[in-house]
């Protein structure tokens, strides 16, 4: 608001007056403010080298009246004259017009137009004067709203920069809350949150549902108080349902539920905006100032603009936490996973008649399924089973279910003896929403005798030459699931194998496995492809025949993603 300055142009720097400063009204009103105060209500806010004041002056010597440029308390300011000066108390004289500068909803001082020596002013002069106070206005509010967007700025610069470096939910709030504090020159504040799966206020008189996430200047009596500040919430909701709330006078304002509580705090006004992202209310931002006072648009804005972006932060730095939460659960399942594998034989045993070979495919990291083979009393152990369910229950269920029938096995070749131990044990340690199917066989390596026992498992196949003709026998014999009655017993059977015969146990993964469009392979289909595998292998080792298998059903399914585990075990007689 000064005339142009026409001398070499020095480093503009925020906390002095430079020849550039001046010659620019905006720019030079916005150096007058502290980075992040707020503008105070006044024209010397907005005044550098008293240039508005001096053109009022010559506006009034070019119509022959007095303009004088006026502070909000009616102060005269001189022209050319610095901000600091102190203003003169002068009135004005009878029949003088006033034009109000209003910024952002304030008066910040005014322009008067007296008449000079009794004589009356000219029409256009008061509209001249009325169009000069529109410029200044505009000018002003220019520097109002440059302002704002600059603390915004600072804001979601801060919280981004805090963020990136991995800064946490309480930390995106402290920011946040000490920014708006700063900006709106006020004295006190608090966030609260929702819970994260809330949907917003519930119907409770009290805030026993809301949680301080972080407080400045705040007594602990005020913040464990669970007693809303206003009648029924309705700060509290007006806020959350997009409105800025405010309360020039707590002391004296209907809403407020306990004026002698903010009397005791030291709280004289209130503004406060809900933290609102994606249209789902997150929290309340709560700003006190110690005295009564007023709370113009501009403040509106920012305190709405700074809690939306503290919305933003929140939500971002718990989507990071849950993302780093997500990686660990992720690494440690990987690590169950790793476990888990390691507790199947790697290398399944063979003796002199026989000679085994497992495959296993889980659908997920952690599985329900498993294989063993191992060594019972001289004899060769095969079990497969599928306990109920998926992931980290399931896998732990199976696990127990494997020790308990290596356990049981240890020292007695009887499979249904075993089956039945491994039942009660089951029955005993876990709930009836939890059981097992399983099918335990015993071979002998010297009379070829296979002895097995089935806990409502799918029946194994045995693959015998018939006259030069492969055929497939299912191993039917069985019982109910492992785990749900406690005085279940089992059956075994025999079967008398032969050299060359082949065994194929397995667990429903393979027979449900699907194809794109839904085609489930089932069990008969299953065994023919097992059949087929033995076939095209004849005289294979139980590897190579464990893996044609394999690969059959996997052509079947191609790439369509399999719901369950696949297991797969093979015994072959040499």
């Amino acid at each position: 608001m000064s005339a142009p300055d026409t001398t070499q142009p020095e480093t503009f720097r925020a906390d002095t007056d430079t020849p550039q400063d001046r010659a620019h009204p905006v720019r030079a009103a916005s150096s007058s403010i502290a980075p992040g105060g707020r503008a105070p209500a006044t024209i010397r806010s907005f005044l550098t080298d008293g240039s508005l004041a001096a053109l009022c002056a010559e506006l009034g010597r070019a119509t022959g009246t007095t303009v004088r440029l006026r502070d909000e308390h009616g102060l005269v300011l001189s022209a050319w004259g610095r901000a600091d000066e102190p203003g003169a108390d002068e009135s004005p004289t009878e029949g003088a017009a006033t034009v109000p500068l209003v910024v952002d909803g304030e008066r910040i001082g005014a322009i008067t137009v007296e008449p000079s020596a009794g004589e009356p002013v000219a029409e256009a002069v008061p509209s001249a004067v009325e169009l000069l106070g529109h410029v200044a206005c505009e000018l002003c509010t220019d520097v109002v709203e440059l302002r704002n967007r600059v603390t915004e700025v600072r804001v979601l610069s801060r919280l981004s920069a805090m963020l990136t470096d991995g800064g946490s939910e309480s930390d995106a709030l402290t920011l946040a809350i000490d920014s708006a504090l700063e900006a709106l020159s006020l004295d006190a504040g608090s966030v609260v949150l929702l819970p994260e799966d809330a949907d917003g206020l519930s119907s409770r008189e009290d805030e026993a549902d809301m949680q301080v996430s972080v407080a400045r200047s705040l007594s602990d009596r005020w913040l464990n108080d669970p007693a809303p500040l206003s009648r029924g919430r309705m700060f509290d909701r007006s806020a959350l349902a997009g409105e800025v709330v405010i309360s020039k006078d707590l002391l004296n304002d209907d809403r407020v539920l306990m004026p002698n509580r903010c009397r005791a705090e030291r709280l004289g006004s209130y503004i406060g905006a809900g933290m609102i992202f994606s249209g789902r209310p997150i929290g309340v931002m709560r700003l006190y100032a110690r005295e009564p006072r007023s709370f113009s648009a501009s403040d509106r804005r920012l305190i709405r603009s700074i809690a939306q972006q503290a919305a933003a932060a929140v939500e971002q730095a718990r989507l990071l936490g849950m993302r780093e939460r997500e990686r660990r659960v992720q690494r440690s399942l990987q690590v169950a996973g790793e476990v888990q594998r390691r507790m199947l034989p790697r290398h399944p045993p063979s003796m002199d008649t026989l000679e085994s070979a497992a495959r296993y495919v889980p659908s997920m990291e952690l599985g329900g399924d498993f294989y063993d083979v191992f060594d019972v009393s001289g004899s060769l152990g095969v079990a497969v089973g599928d306990v109920v369910g998926k992931g980290v229950a399931a896998s732990l269920l199976m696990s127990a279910v494997r020790s308990a029938l290596r356990a049981y096995a240890d020292g007695d070749a009887d499979p249904a003896r075993v089956m039945t131990r491994v039942n009660r044990a089951l029955c005993r340690d876990t709930t009836v929403q939890e059981f097992a199917t399983v099918w335990f066989g015993v071979i002998d390596p010297v009379s070829l005798v296979l002895t097995y026992a089935s806990a409502g498992h799918d029946p194994p196949v045995i693959v015998r030459d018939e006259g030069g003709e492969l055929t497939a026998r299912r191993l039917e014999t069985g019982g109910l699931v492992a785990g749900v009655m406690v005085e279940e017993t089992y059956t075994s059977a025999r079967v008398q194998l032969r050299a060359g015969d082949v065994l194929v146990a397995y667990t429903d993964g393979m027979i449900d496995a699907v194809r794109f469009d839904g085609e489930r392979l089932g069990r008969a289909r299953f065994e023919r492809l097992a059949l087929e595998s033995v076939e095209e292998e004849r005289g294979e080792s139980a590897q190579v025949i464990a893996d044609r298998v394999l690969w059959s059903v996997r052509r079947f399914s191609g790439l369509a993603a399999q719901a369950d585990d696949q297991t797969l075990a093979v015994v072959r007689v040499t």
